[in-house]
């Protein structure tokens, strides 16, 4: 996650001119009445009788062992702290297309990469893959998570274990998860360069979209999803979007995880978490969005955020809990649940 100051930089939020503002329509209007909702959890509920329940997708023993394998891996000093622009980044770049490859995540374009101008020295670049829906492939749902972090910063290392390389992780599993049992609408799976300077990665793919937003239905953003410690994982952003909060409480009455509902509201001040990562400048294009992300934690933009503090349980727990909530967030939509409803002044 981008730093937390008492006073954040208001180009931190400030994207290009807006292709919609927050809750303009983008489909015809819908009543999202209390039996609309019933009928929306009722098909979260529902799959085919071929296909695998989601205690059996749950079962999964190696799921742990991978993500924490991809921490290791994006946050080892040899990749210096992924800052946008280096060496280590590049590096880090490398083993991300290779882990969507593998999990056979085909490329939105010719390649992976998104090349973006950050400044005249440096160049950014998001990674994109894309998952074909079963029956509502020309609309999209949208994944991401930052890869980028601090680099070196006084001769120290800052590895970014839980920032972000552990929503790098969760979203790599996820995406391989979903190729074997795919959503109704097309996935697109973004890694974004640059977070950590200005959010400069989803601002440029909102600004230079490589799909139409108005064809994106939802962004779900994970940052920092490792380390919940006492506070849990969040779900942020049905203040803005209150029609999904019945949908995500639903997909989490099972567990594996309690999921939070909170960060998003003007009068949490500095901890209202509506600007502060990824799903920003999608919010601005009228885009609804579901952050995930834990507390700060004593680690937090320090050279400790290392692999050896993560805790592999809560990390699959966040992986499998966030994967339930993509799931019936796609049945809720494919039946026709309207999110583009926050309230005035959000």
């Amino acid at each position: 996650m981008g730093e937390r100051p008492t006073d954040r930089p208001s180009q931190l939020v400030d994207g290009p001119s807006a292709r919609r503002a927050p809750g303009s329509r983008r489909h015809p209007a819908r009543t999202a009445t209390v039996s609309l909702l019933l009928a929306v959890v009722l098909a979260c509920a529902r799959c085919p009788e071929s296909a695998p329940s989601q205690s059996e997708l749950d079962a999964d023993d190696e799921l742990a062992p991978r993500l924490l394998a991809h921490v290791r891996a994006l946050s080892d000093d040899a990749l210096e702290g992924r800052g946008v622009g280096t060496a280590g980044n590049a590096r880090a770049r490398a083993l991300i297309e290779e882990a969507l490859a593998g999990a056979g995540v085909e490329p939105l374009g010719s390649s992976y990469q998104m090349p973006f101008t950050l400044s005249p020295q440096v160049q950014g670049v998001n990674l994109l893959g894309v998952i074909p829906g079963s029956s509502r492939a020309d609309r999209h749902l949208l994944i991401g998570a930052h890869y980028d972090h601090l680099g070196i910063r006084n001769g120290e290392i800052y590895n970014g274990a839980d920032d972000n390389a552990s929503g790098v992780a969760a979203v790599l599993e996820i995406a391989r998860r979903v190729v074997d049992r795919p959503l109704a609408h097309s996935l697109v799976v973004v890694l974004f360069d640059g977070e950590e300077r200005g959010l400069s990665g989803s601002r440029a793919f909102v600004s230079d979209p490589p799909v139409v937003l108005e064809r994106i239905e939802l962004m779900i953003n994970l940052d920092m999803v490792a380390r919940g410690e006492d506070a849990g994982l969040f779900a942020s952003g049905t203040h803005h979007y209150p029609a999904l909060r019945p949908v995500l409480e639903q997909s989490a009455a099972q567990g594996p995880l309690d999921l939070r509902f909170g960060h998003d509201r003007p009068e949490d001040g500095h901890d209202d978490w509506t600007r502060l990562s990824d799903h920003a400048p999608f919010h601005r294009a009228g885009i609804p969005f579901v952050y995930f992300g834990v507390e700060d934690h004593p680690d937090y933009h320090r050279p400790t955020d290392d692999w050896q503090q993560i805790d592999p349980s809560f990390l699959a727990g966040s992986a499998l809990t966030i994967e339930r909530a993509l799931r019936a967030l796609d049945a809720a939509l494919d039946a026709g649940l309207e999110p583009d409803q926050p309230p005035v002044g959000s």
